[in-house]
């Protein structure tokens, strides 16, 4: 017998056995479970129970033998009911003409926030649930009027504002719930939150594309875009919650296959830190107002195979107030264990129909169950416990004066409100200063960081990542080493017109071998010769990473430490202008500044190192700070990209290196790191660095995990930002920089990942090939001896090169990295690498002029 759903009582049964014996399942047997009915349903959520039960254990949740289910004491704060989506069930979107004729504005006021809060603060609340539709200000003139008049660029920068302003006047924890947010936007967000959240509801694009469905003509809802939240989301070690929503138009398969994709997300970052498991129910004045509400039963059977799928660590919730409260016992039975968030004052707006359970209610039918109810804080225990990276030192305060010692909330506590400030401290000097020393002869003192296992997400997603990006990603698929047909053709291209090459005749060449490779190497010097010379430039300078400590999870990167690590350090202002003096006084013209993204720097950090070194050296260059920086500088501050960078230039800013680029396709970067910025937010912040009168420089670290394909892509991004700059007539890019991976040491690589860094073949092509795509647009490449040597810097010097870089007199970065090629140079040395080619050599500014 084949029931409706076209699931056999065979199939469940089978699927059954195995979810009984602790079987990893795949999508069609959870298709299967989520049919079961009658006996085979109550086995299934009694299965469930059990691995529910199982992660209370090994959570520690446990009091006088019963588990502790949790909740959230909160207060519900509708900021706007103004949306751009269309969702077919949802009543708590308006009109503005709605909101009008009620006599309410737009938006919630600050001080209607505020009394919200207090009030809520008063009864015990921990929680600000901030809950509003999607950017209104996108469809609604009166919201883009609103927030014009009161100031504000965004719905997200009132919504940051606010969130300030409840941790400070109240002490209640701010939970933004936005919906769908950018990588950017969440992590301007994440200073003033300890938590954040987003239904993925399905990932059914059947709802989303067809006419009549709950979920077509909502742009929002795309679940492509709002997985892509998620993802973002663990790269930015955010506590996330997110959740199904079940009954509004999906098969079981599609039901199954959302359950999955939260859990492939949840395992790849450890950020998903609940699962919120919804039935639908049918509200009056909308397009499913005629829908059945979801069956008990299978709600029943959702929670379970949801719970059977995550595992025992992941927190599955069901709101209380979406079914009958003796029906919550059979919710706990099927392997809930968080209520979610539950208002002694606010109603649930989302669903007003439904008033919450009394606290009284919902703690006695948990302890009919067998279970404690016990109060949490917005963010779960884990995330409480761990700190940083998941926490912002701005709101660590807030949490730890709410929280126990077991990450729970602190039995009767009461939030007063807490300046929202940097930690204690400033710009300290902290750690091994003396790193710079001590790791010349030995290296770093332990092979990885204390939290290897954790800081760069799951290895074995990273690795499934890897493998499947593309066919040739572990080698350089490389073409016929004899000029072929094909090959003569793309180099007569070339030599006819090396700016405008197209892609396939760009890739022919850069995977060229042998004498073909000869021929593109010798191109590329004669447009070397006839751009800028036969001189080989250099500049005095000296590098210096003033902090590095770090939690981005670059997995290349193995300068980065965690705050407790032996190797961890950060300079003070002092030590950084001490060294910038030292520096000038050794006759250096420059100081290169990054760091790690150190989660406790201030807020003014990368100004007061910029004034630090100016008010010591004046005439110093100061050549500092990543777009990776820039960007964090943006969250830290609430400054624009824009407004950040003038003010930098303001403080002193000479110039800013393109670093953080790695390779400019996201398909390769987020192999390589867990939470760098994605490359539209690198093309933007340096695009807007020219716009205001800074130039930059353009890197690219190769020969990891990407191929050829990925390099000319790569060019062709950097072309594109350049010619934008050439038509405006500002600076642009001031040189290239090929960086060649350097693997010892280096996280991907000990994780059995990356490749061993690239090929003498792939640095001769990268650096050939880039001063031919270039040609016209950048007329510095240079070359990097820390990475190469003096051997492979000269090859490269004949390949298109005519910079070799700095003296640096320290680098860290390279050499933390296994780097065997040093930390510095005397200018004697860098002459010398071009009197071994017959080169002169010349020393220039950082900007190429002559010294």
């Amino acid at each position: 017998m084949v029931s409706d759903t076209g699931v056999t009582p065979q199939q469940v049964r089978r699927a059954l056995a195995r979810a009984e014996r602790g079987a990893a399942l795949d999508v069609a047997e959870a298709t299967a479970l989520l049919a079961a009915t009658g006996a085979d349903l109550d086995r299934l959520t009694a299965a469930a129970a059990q691995v529910r039960d199982a992660g209370l254990v090994a959570a520690g949740r446990r009091v006088d033998g019963r588990g502790v289910v949790t909740y959230s004491p909160k207060v519900f704060i509708p900021v706007t009911k103004l949306c751009r989506d269309r969702c077919h069930y949802c009543t708590f979107v308006e009109t503005p003409g709605q909101a009008a004729r009620e006599g309410r504005e737009p938006y919630l006021s600050p001080d209607e926030i505020l009394d919200i809060a207090r009030q809520g603060a008063a009864l015990g609340c921990l929680e600000a649930l901030f809950t509003l539709g999607d950017r209104p200000e996108d469809r609604w003139p009166e919201a883009r009027q609103w927030l014009d008049e009161k100031g504000y660029d965004s719905t997200l920068a009132y919504v940051r504002a606010m969130a300030i302003r409840v941790l400070e006047e109240t002490g209640l924890l701010p939970h933004l719930n936005p919906g769908v947010m950018s990588w950017e936007e969440m992590n301007r967000l994440k200073p003033v939150s300890p938590s954040m959240g987003m239904m993925l509801e399905t990932t059914s694009r059947r709802l989303y594309e067809t006419k009549g469905e709950a979920h077509f003509g909502s742009p929002d809802k795309d679940p492509e875009v709002r997985l892509r939240v998620l993802e973002d989301a663990g790269r930015l070690s955010i506590p996330f919650t997110t959740g199904i929503l079940v009954g509004i138009g999906e098969t079981l398969e599609e039901r199954a296959e959302t359950i999955f994709a939260l859990r492939a997300t949840a395992r790849r970052y450890s950020a998903v830190q609940e699962v919120i498991v919804q039935n639908f129910r049918a509200k009056p004045d909308t397009a499913m107002r005629h829908s059945d509400d979801l069956d008990l039963d299978e709600y029943r059977a959702a929670i379970a195979v949801t719970r059977l799928v995550l595992g025992p660590k992941t927190r599955v919730q069901a709101p209380p107030n979406l079914v009958d409260l003796a029906e919550c016992r059979a919710l706990l039975e099927a392997g809930v264990d968080d209520w979610g968030g539950v208002s002694p004052l606010t109603p649930d707006h989302v669903n007003p129909e439904r008033p919450w359970p009394s606290l009284e209610r919902l703690r006695a039918i948990t302890a009919e169950c067998g279970f404690e109810l016990a109060a949490r804080l917005t963010v779960h225990p884990e995330y409480v416990r761990q700190g940083e990276p998941w926490l912002d030192p701005r709101i660590s305060a807030h949490v730890a004066a709410l929280a126990s010692d077991d990450g729970l909330a602190r039995p009767g506590v009461r939030p007063t409100g807490l300046p929202w400030q940097e930690p204690d401290g400033g710009f300290a000097s902290v750690g091994r200063t003396d790193l710079f020393a001590a790791v010349d002869s030995e290296g770093r003192t332990d092979d990885r960081r204390s939290d290897f296992a954790d800081v760069y997400g799951d290895w074995d997603s990273v690795q499934e990542a890897a493998d499947g990006i593309v066919p040739d990603v572990r080698h350089a698929d490389p073409r016929p080493g004899r000029a072929d047909s094909q090959g003569l053709s793309a180099l007569q291209a070339a030599e006819k017109d090396p700016g405008n090459l197209s892609d396939e005749h760009a890739l022919t060449l850069m995977t060229a071998e042998g004498e073909l490779l000869e021929q593109v190497v010798r191109l590329a010097d004669d447009l070397r010769r006839e751009t800028v010379g036969d001189d080989v430039t250099y500049v005095v300078n000296r590098n210096i990473n003033f902090t590095n400590v770090c939690y981005v999870g670059c997995r290349f990167c193995a300068f980065a430490q965690r705050r407790t690590d032996a190797d961890a350090y950060s300079l003070s202002l002092d030590e950084v202008a001490d060294r910038a003096q030292e520096a000038w006084d050794l006759g250096a013209t420059e100081v290169c500044m990054q760091g790690g993204i150190d989660p406790e720097l201030p807020a003014t950090a990368y100004f007061d190192l910029v004034t630090a070194v100016k008010a010591r050296v004046p005439e110093m260059h100061v050549h500092a700070f990543s777009p990776m920086e820039v960007v964090n500088g943006t969250a830290r501050t609430g400054l624009s990209i824009e407004d950040f960078l003038i003010k930098a230039r303001e403080a002193g800013l000479g110039s800013l290196p393109g670093t953080a680029a790695e390779i400019l396709d996201d398909e390769v970067r987020w192999i390589l790191t867990k939470g760098k910025l994605p490359t539209r937010t690198w093309v933007e912040v340096v695009t807007t660095a020219h716009q205001v009168g800074i130039p930059t420089t353009s890197t690219m670290m190769y020969g990891h995990v990407d191929n050829p394909r990925h390099w000319v892509s790569h060019l062709r991004v950097l072309s594109r930002v350049q010619d934008t700059a050439l038509e405006r007539g500002v600076g642009g890019f001031t040189e290239f920089v090929p960086l060649p991976f350097v693997h010892t040491s280096a996280p991907i690589y000990l994780a059995g990942v990356a490749r061993p860094g690239p090929t003498m073949r792939d640095n001769l092509a990268v650096h050939a090939m880039a001063r031919i795509l270039l040609h016209g647009r950048i007329p510095n490449i240079q070359t990097s001896w820390v990475k190469l040597g003096v051997d492979g810097t000269r090859a490269m010097l004949r390949a298109g090169a005519n910079d070799v870089g700095g003296t640096l007199m320290e680098e860290t970065i390279s050499r933390m990295a296994g780097s065997e090629h040093g930390s510095a140079k005397t200018v004697a040395e860098l002459v010398e690498i071009g009197a071994g080619i017959g080169r002169p050599v010349r020393e220039r500014t950082t900007l190429y002029g002559a010294r």
